[in-house]
């Protein structure tokens, strides 16, 4: 695979956008074109140039070597190719990004994947809040593709999220998974206080809970078949970004009742 390379030359002085930093916003372009590309956030004219020596070729990978908390919007709108990033980013890292796989290797700041669409995003370390949720202004939060966080997920993740699968193999925070309308959080260490308030649709899977809510039904335990294939069909997409299989049986809790109650609570321990 061939891309720019974009290294770091010292600590950004103002907050970045560099939601136009993708593989396909950069085909065509020549590195001396690249380093042109305004990234600024204040009223001075900071260029890619001004903080990144640019090498490489426009190709199908885009490599940030280096990181910092004042890198936001890293992947956003991504649709195509590989974005990877060595160490932390800011915030709203994959927000309404629809295609692709974005890489990060550290942590992330809040609002990742926040109303993401499609592709595959892995981080390395651990994220912030709101993770799959709302982007002011948009009226539901993850509506499709992955997300894999190797550390702990922080509050509210997945609010108002439609469809798409987060996986944490660390903790998620308080009321993971509000105002749920559908989709997947997973995680394999288990789930904060009150995961699924106000939840109507989806499924949220974890080895315990901290503290459940009162408006979810014990429905007892049950052998789902249909997460014998989630295990499978995740393996098969995700590889070594999988986690591990399912048990064979899990209890299984139903609500959140005091609105809907069509989601589901899945405990595998």
């Amino acid at each position: 695979m061939s891309g720019f390379e974009l290294k770091l030359k010292a600590a950004p002085a103002e907050r970045l956008d560099l939601s136009g930093l993708t593989p396909s916003a950069l085909a065509g372009m020549t590195a001396g074109d690249v380093a042109k590309i305004g990234i600024g956030t204040s009223k001075a004219h900071v260029t890619v140039g001004d903080v990144f020596t640019v090498a490489g070729a426009a190709g199908d990978t885009l490599r940030i070597s280096g990181g910092s908390d004042r890198f936001d919007f890293v992947g956003a709108k991504l649709d195509a190719g590989t974005l990877v990033v060595t160490e932390e980013v800011g915030v709203f890292a994959a927000a309404q990004m629809k295609g692709g796989r974005l890489e990060i290797g550290g942590n992330v700041g809040l609002g990742l994947g926040a109303a993401m669409k499609g592709g595959v995003v892995h981080v390395k370390g651990s994220a912030g809040d709101l993770v799959g949720g709302l982007r002011p202004g948009e009226q539901y939060g993850m509506q499709g593709g992955t997300i894999v966080v190797d550390g702990d997920i922080g509050e509210r993740a997945g609010d108002r999220m439609r469809r798409g699968t987060i996986i944490a193999r660390g903790m998620f925070g308080k009321w993971a998974g509000t105002r749920l309308m559908g989709g997947t959080l997973w995680t394999t260490k288990g789930f904060g206080d009150e995961p699924g308030l106000q939840m109507r649709r989806g499924t949220l899977i974890a080895p315990s809970v901290s503290r459940m809510i009162s408006t979810f039904g014990d429905g007892g335990m049950h052998d789902l078949t249909i997460l014998r294939i989630l295990s499978r069909d995740t393996a098969q997409r995700l590889g070594e970004l999988s986690p591990p299989p399912l048990p064979a049986k899990v209890r299984k809790y139903s609500g959140d009742l005091s609105i809907f109650g069509k989601g589901e609570l899945l405990l595998t321990s």
